[in-house]
């Protein structure tokens, strides 16, 4: 048998060889170039699409800054507009992004869904827990931008090579704002905390329509310096040194613990009283914002910052003796309580300081702890007029967002939105 031809019948001829070698050469250069075109567009792709997602978050942040009035009592019905021009002042890849749409509407945390609404009108946050919030629709909270390159395609490099002039690209972005957590400098006013427990009927919602009192040894509330990752506020001179002044000096984070008291510090105590005095004169409702504590575990040496409220400070008493002295005679009501636009006022001329401290009670529904009425008793055990003791209704009015987004319902929405999808 010829050798020669019997290699040539198994392996084939050269030119054979040279043949197959050639279409595998065709076949790894071909996807060699594909996977070229892959990396190459798909890069440019992946730059285009995060410049995108930089500009519908750009706008959905500055559309829900401005969710709502600088009082917070009405939706701004300019959100979408300014969240439209946020996206549109980016740019991608020098090409001017298209916002596809802007809108107010309502983030749900337990769905992961935002459902537009363009109604102006705030609902309600009082009485209202987090979880009824969460699920109602008509709680405008969040601002959705869509952007997109379509108008102006991605351009397509090696992809034109399989028939693709350009690449059409979208982002979406949802802005979220929520109730004040972490608060900026100076967003409280005195250095006092008070207590979730304080401000919640047995359900767990936020209640406003019911006075509370601050007196020594509760757990109401207590004394704060504003700091983080130290324990007890009981130095008197630093204290002062907050009282009457210019609230917290530093950001106070939500969910970490601060500082708290759970017992009065004369010094500061008096310094708050004159302060109350000073600003009031016993016949005006003085309206501050406070932090808010969780104190499931009592009060000190530090307590969980929660979130913030706004309350209204009706009557302190720095000394309970000579009560037909010192009890109220006249006061303003709030707004939302004297059932028009301008303050009522409730005054009692009795001689009697029982008399009119327990109609003040009645007027303001200043209760103890207890749920009982804060009425005066001659015995020091029950009665609800009491030394060194702060009286405060929590706010039913709309306020001054403060904050970031972040913290448990009290109120008061934030000022800062924080992106959640």
């Amino acid at each position: 048998m010829n050798v020669r031809n019997a290699r040539r019948g198994r392996y084939g001829s050269p030119q054979r060889q040279r043949g197959v070698s050639i279409v595998l050469l065709a076949v790894g250069l071909f996807m060699l170039l594909a996977f070229t075109a892959l990396a190459v567009d798909g890069g440019n792709l992946y730059v285009a699409r995060n410049e995108l997602h930089n500009a519908a978050d750009a706008g959905s942040l500055a559309g829900a800054r401005v969710l709502y009035t600088s009082d917070g009592s009405s939706v701004n019905p300019g959100a979408n507009a300014v969240a439209t021009d946020a996206a549109m002042a980016n740019s991608s890849q020098n090409e001017a992004v298209e916002v596809l749409s802007a809108l107010r509407g309502h983030w749900s945390f337990a769905t992961r869904t935002f459902t537009p609404n363009e109604s102006l009108d705030p609902v309600d946050l009082f009485g209202r827990t987090a979880e009824d919030l969460d699920g109602d629709p008509n709680f405008i909270n969040a601002v959705e931008v869509v952007t997109a390159r379509q108008q102006s395609q991605v351009e397509a490099f090696f992809g034109r090579l399989f028939g693709f002039e350009g690449y059409d690209v979208v982002a979406r972005s949802v802005a979220y704002i929520g109730f004040a957590g972490s608060l900026r400098p100076e967003d409280v006013d005195q250095p006092i905390a008070l207590c979730r427990q304080a401000l919640v009927d047995p359900s767990g919602n936020y209640s406003c329509n019911v006075g509370r009192f601050i007196p020594e040894g509760d757990q109401t509330g207590g004394w704060t310096n504003f700091k983080h990752n130290s324990s007890g506020a009981s130095n008197a001179n630093e204290l002062k040194s907050l009282v009457c002044g210019d609230g917290n000096p530093d950001e106070m984070r939500f969910g970490e613990d601060i500082s708290t008291n759970n017992g009065q510090v004369q010094a500061a105590f008096s310094d708050l009283y004159d302060c109350w005095v000073e600003k009031t004169a016993k016949e005006e409702i003085w309206t501050l914002t406070l932090p808010v504590i969780d104190c499931d575990s009592g009060v000190a040496p530090s307590n969980p910052l929660i979130g913030a409220v706004t309350v209204n400070i009706v009557w302190i008493i720095d000394q309970a003796n000579n009560i037909d002295q010192r009890a109220p005679q006249q006061m303003e009501l709030p707004p939302e309580d004297s059932g028009g636009t301008s303050p009522g006022t409730w005054s009692h001329s009795s001689t009697s300081g029982a008399e009119r401290w327990n109609s003040f009670v009645d007027t303001f529904n200043l209760q103890k702890p207890s749920g009982a009425p804060a009425y005066w008793s001659s015995d020091p055990q029950q009665t609800g007029w009491k030394q060194k003791s702060i009286y405060f209704l929590p706010s039913c009015s709309y306020h001054e967002p403060k904050g970031r987004s972040g913290g448990e319902n009290f109120g008061i929405l934030a000022q800062i939105p924080v992106l959640v999808d």
